[in-house]
């Protein structure tokens, strides 16, 4: 994590031992130049992920391979038989990496919905650096990519890639819940 600091002085008000990541002098609407320091805080990092463990504590590890945090549950190529395939009720499958910048913009609208469709949708997720025997067979060229599995099977035109507003997520999910039961 990093942390800015402001000081009167060229010398940062921290108590890092580590050296800033990067400095900026400004003069704007100051008697004196302040000097804009990002420093690196292991302290903090500590403190943040300490708290982050008891705040998201809503995180759970099923197995070594599966991680469930909120309604979406993390799976790899084992699982996907068991998880997607064997389903009772609709899947909805996102292959996202971490790298991938539009899947981090639309995290946020995923755990929504998967939390909102919870009693009639599962919602799962899949990284595609770990599973590439998946990407092979589903075909998966765009990140993030959304495919709707029903009864073991795609859902014809269930396949969606690239980023979406929560508004056009919520559109499409229920679409394909619409004509999944129409079916």
């Amino acid at each position: 994590m990093d942390k800015i600091i402001l000081s009167s002085t060229s010398t940062p008000l921290s108590t890092s031992s580590l050296p800033p990541l990067r400095s900026a002098t400004s003069t704007a609407s100051l008697s004196s130049p302040k000097k804009l320091v990002l420093l690196r805080s292991t302290r903090i990092q500590r403190e943040l992920s300490s708290s982050s463990r008891t705040s998201t504590s809503f995180c759970k590890v099923h197995r070594s391979t599966t991680i469930t945090c909120g309604a979406i549950t993390e799976i790899n190529e084992s699982d996907f038989q068991n998880v997607v395939l064997n389903s009772d009720r609709p899947v909805l499958v996102e292959f996202v990496a971490t790298w991938c910048g539009p899947c981090r913009l639309i995290s946020p609208a995923m755990e929504s919905v998967a939390q909102e469709y919870g009693d009639r949708l599962t919602v799962v997720k899949i990284d595609h650096d770990a599973s590439p025997k998946l990407i092979e067979e589903y075909k998966v060229y765009g990140l993030p990519a959304l495919v709707l599995f029903k009864d073991g099977k795609e859902v014809p035109e269930s396949r969606r890639e690239g980023a979406i507003t929560k508004a056009k997520l919520k559109e499409y999910v229920d679409a394909l819940l619409a004509s999944i039961s129409v079916a």
